[in-house]
């Protein structure tokens, strides 16, 4: 059985040395899925001397059973849905169009404070590596995954330190890559494979983002007093 991390950083560094080979590459994107990748991603993108950014994931939930994803938003105005469960469930345009109103208003608050003016990372022809925590049914990457399509990277790779073994296969057809570096069985859940499974706050991701700003960018946004 695979010894669990200490904490979501060594995770990162575990998961980075899998990945060694997309080092100093200019075309590689690191992506975190707050909040629980960006600790994660922060190792991997300081070891590869890439870029890091978030990218934001909101499920739309069916009405009255809001833990049944219908689909779902991302960072860059993009919305996929489910057309099974939208087509079986005959949900309407309108009810579609007023839960991606509300959880658009999440998806902008949560992309403000953690980006604190900088601009969305650019995709287009990227070397995207997509990064969570750990992948348990992998719901929520895939929505990440279908989304950031939408923005034609060049490649996406999913890079998790722990998954669930049939998990980590499924998602050999669904993306360019994916890189597990753990796969213990039984799974049982993502926060089982960390001694250090806290919650990450906001303005934990906000201070952990600010780590790889060039020093300029952070003093045009929090200049010195006079």
């Amino acid at each position: 059985m695979a010894v669990p991390y200490r904490d979501r950083t060594e995770g990162g560094r575990a998961l980075a040395a899998k990945l060694a080979r997309y080092a100093d590459r200019a075309a590689v994107q690191v992506l975190a899925l707050p909040r629980g990748g960006v600790p994660v991603a922060l190792e991997v993108a300081k070891a590869l001397r890439a870029p890091l950014d978030v990218f934001v994931v909101r499920k739309l939930g069916v009405p009255g059973h809001e833990e049944l994803a219908m689909g779902a938003i991302a960072s860059g105005g993009v919305r996929v849905l489910n057309r099974e469960v939208v087509d079986r469930l005959r949900i309407s345009p309108k009810l579609i169009e007023a839960a991606t109103a509300r959880e658009r208003i999440e998806l902008s608050r949560r992309e403000r404070l953690y980006r604190d003016g900088r601009p969305a990372a650019e995709i287009h022809n990227r070397i995207v590596i997509l990064v969570d925590d750990g992948l348990a049914t992998g719901s929520t990457m895939r929505a990440a995954v279908a989304a950031l399509r939408k923005l034609q990277p060049a490649k996406v790779i999913v890079a998790v330190p722990t998954a669930a073994p049939g998990t980590c296969e499924d998602f050999e057809t669904e993306v360019d890559e994916i890189i597990c570096a753990e796969t213990p069985e039984p799974f049982h859940s993502v926060g089982t494979w960390y001694e250090d499974f806290a919650q990450i706050t906001d303005d934990e991701v906000r201070e952990m983002l600010e780590t790889l700003q060039p020093p300029q960018s952070r003093l045009l946004r929090h200049p010195r007093a006079c």
